[in-house]
């Protein structure tokens, strides 16, 4: 599909790419070293994200090339704060755009276009020193057009594709795990009650220096992919499949009956 400018454009196909679990190479700088000492051993930091796009539809202001306003974003799994592990986010979009690489410095990651062409977005995350100093790679296809089933296109009703993935940091510092064991975005274990961790700075502990990502406007659009509603998404799914294979026994005990009956006259004689 050609893209704004005319040009070839790869068009989107199947569902959004689903990354598995990462793991973060820790920091060796030698800055880093004395705080990364002290490592956790045998535990590990697990960071839930959703990457993903909303989109939509402008209608009666739709032109040729301004058919849709997009949003391309990386969030918490339940919208909180990632800037106590992320850095910055670097979003690579299409060679036709102005500056089609756009550096987000600071939460919330995420940025805004317009367009009517579907492509891909390769996503780097840069993280904290004290987190990692390997980027992570991520790559979301951006869709604007709902699919067939979903019915045609609404001003009202956006189009939002999202995929869930996990950045784990394996025997983390006791520093990095200080500082982030009361953040919302990030699930720690928990440690012996006389397990003692050095002391957090100030200005990572002052909250006022968090953004309040749940405002976000695009909030109400965002698919919930919180623990409890995945488990009941599974215990519902678990049961529509214990129906189904109670149906599936039905059938064949009434497929086999009905043989053994076609079969008895042949026996008699």
């Amino acid at each position: 599909m050609p893209n704004k400018s005319g040009a070839e454009q790869p068009e989107i196909s199947g569902s959004t790419q689903k990354s598995q679990r990462t793991k973060i190479t820790k920091s060796s700088d030698d800055n880093e070293k004395k705080s990364l000492a002290k490592k956790l051993k045998d535990s590990e930091i697990c960071i839930p994200i959703v990457y993903g796009n909303i989109a939509f539809w402008l209608g009666k202001k739709a032109s040729e090339y301004q058919s849709h306003r997009w949003t391309v974003y990386v969030r918490g799994a339940t919208n909180e704060d990632l800037g106590v592990v992320v850095k910055r986010a670097v979003f690579q979009l299409h060679s036709s755009f102005n500056n089609p690489t756009r550096v987000i410095e600071k939460p919330p990651f995420e940025l805004s276009e317009c367009g009517w062409g579907e492509f891909e977005i390769a996503i780097t995350l840069h993280f904290h020193n004290d987190v990692g100093e390997k980027p992570l790679h991520l790559y979301h296809h951006l869709k604007l057009y709902p699919e067939e089933e979903s019915g045609p296109l609404s001003t009202k009703k956006p189009v939002v594709i999202e995929s869930y993935d996990e950045i784990v940091v394996s025997e983390p510092s006791e520093a990095l795990f200080a500082r982030v064991q009361n953040h919302p975005a990030v699930i720690v274990p928990r440690l012996p009650a006389d397990f003692t961790l050095p002391p957090v700075p100030l200005e990572d502990v002052d909250s006022k220096n968090r953004v309040d990502t749940k405002d976000n406007p695009l909030n109400q659009w965002f698919t919930n992919f919180s623990e409890a509603d995945e488990l009941l998404k599974l215990a519902a799914a678990r049961q529509q499949v214990q129906a189904h294979i109670a149906r599936l026994r039905r059938q064949l005990t009434l497929v086999d009956g009905q043989h053994q009956q076609l079969k008895a006259p042949s026996d008699i004689s």
